[in-house]
């Protein structure tokens, strides 16, 4: 049989799908992504609203992450630089903490912050010399412990891991107690450390229609959502049947699959908040941290500190919580505008859009960096793919949708036998 001929499924067009087809495409298959939205994206995803780019929660790009400098035109995303560091505001003033061996204008903002002691400071110098050489394979092997008793037995602070480590961390982990493994902690610390935050001109998405438009015979069939995946057999919503002889599962499996069903996985979520402003709190490209306990805000950042394909009329600030809540809309809107004016001095925010996205992370246990191929296996003709196989993030997506497709072009450059199609 043709390599053109064989009908192989990939149920999802985010990151992991649209590399899986990719992969299939550079071996001379002929993929169909089935995507229950109307576009490409997953959870990386922008929408334009008053001429603002909102991304679907804030998010950036760790140019340091392997997977992506191997997938990713970095020059044609027309990357926008986050200088490394961040506003923390604490009982009400702002104060400038960076890695002044990047940045040298933080060096004496973070030398005379009161944010840690120097001894705290000195630790900060000795854990970036360690995880600057310390490997990926390394950093997945060690022993596991959470984030924040790994900072107690490091050294660190009470006060520093207060007022940097926990607000800082949480806005990327989405937890508020630092409770993420120690081996998502030293891969993220790393991959800042050896690389920047950016984010694509365009929006985040831009990422997605990258890796949609880098493919050439990939078909998509969209708003078409998945009730049930089958050995060569895939039973949409509608009642549609798809016969295969491969499908990859770049989503949530559990719910598509029978001997799944009871293997759900758990998520984090998160609150994103849009707001325009009539000016900039924070001049430069650099997150806000807020430090007081009893602010429901974790981060703040305002995307119009960077160059924006498109740009309403004012300021655009994202606010992003991450602490457990019960607030209606309304009510939500209501504390964090009056978080904005305790804690950052920022009044008249008119309120844009909100994202509630429920399932933002997954929450895993035993990382890991890598997976073989032969792992992405479910059935003979089922595979899956995901960050959800290794660990939250966008080189988990990548390397996993990579490892799915290779397994089914090994499983036929092995031999294996399938029937024709009726």
């Amino acid at each position: 049989m043709k390599k053109s001929a064989y009908k192989i499924h990939i149920i999802g067009a985010g990151v992991s799908g649209l590399i899986a087809a990719q992969i299939l495409e550079n071996h001379g298959y002929r993929p169909i992504i089935i995507e229950a939205s109307n576009s490409v994206g997953g959870r990386v995803k922008t929408d334009l609203i008053n001429e603002y780019q909102l991304d679907h929660g804030f998010q950036v790009l760790l140019t340091s992450y392997p997977a992506a400098q191997k997938y990713l035109n970095y020059d044609a995303l027309e990357l926008q630089e986050l200088l490394p560091g961040a506003i923390i505001f604490k009982n009400g003033k702002p104060q400038t903490i960076g890695d002044p061996l990047r940045t040298i204008s933080f060096l004496l903002p973070t030398l005379f912050s009161n944010v840690g002691s120097f001894s705290d400071k000195i630790k900060i110098v000795k854990l970036n010399a360690l995880l600057k050489k310390k490997s990926l394979p390394e950093i997945f092997k060690a022993d596991e412990k959470s984030t924040l008793q790994y900072l107690k037995d490091f050294g660190f602070s009470d006060d520093i891991i207060q007022t940097f480590f926990k607000p800082f961390f949480s806005g990327i982990f989405l937890e508020a107690n630092l409770e993420t493994s120690s081996r998502m902690f030293e891969f993220v610390y790393k991959m800042f450390g050896d690389g920047l935050a950016v984010i694509p001109k365009n929006g985040i998405q831009e990422i997605s229609n990258q890796l949609k438009n880098n493919l050439k015979t990939t078909q998509f069939q969209f708003n078409s959502p998945v009730k049930e995946v089958k050995n060569n057999q895939i039973i949409l919503q509608d009642g549609t049947l798809f016969k295969n002889h491969f499908t990859i599962i770049a989503t949530e499996a559990n719910n598509l699959v029978a001997n799944l069903k009871s293997q759900e996985t758990e998520w984090k979520s998160c609150d994103t908040l849009y707001f325009e402003t009539k000016s900039k709190s924070i001049q430069q490209p650099i997150i806000g941290l807020i430090a007081d306990e009893k602010s429901l805000i974790n981060n703040i950042f305002y995307h119009t500190s960077t160059k924006t394909a498109s740009k309403g009329t004012q300021e655009l600030l994202s606010v992003t919580i991450v602490k457990e809540h019960n607030l209606e809309e309304a009510q939500l809107i209501k504390k964090v505008t009056a978080d904005l004016k305790k804690y950052c001095s920022i009044s008249e925010a008119t309120f844009l859009k909100r994202y509630q996205i429920k399932k933002a992370l997954p929450k895993l246990n035993n990382l890991q960096y890598e997976i073989s191929s032969t792992e992405t296996k479910l059935t003979s003709s089922i595979f899956l793919a995901g960050d959800v196989l290794l660990n939250g993030s966008l080189n988990a997506a990548m390397i996993s949708g990579e490892r799915a497709a290779m397994a089914i072009i090994q499983t036929l450059e092995d031999g294996f036998i399938v029937d024709e199609l009726s």
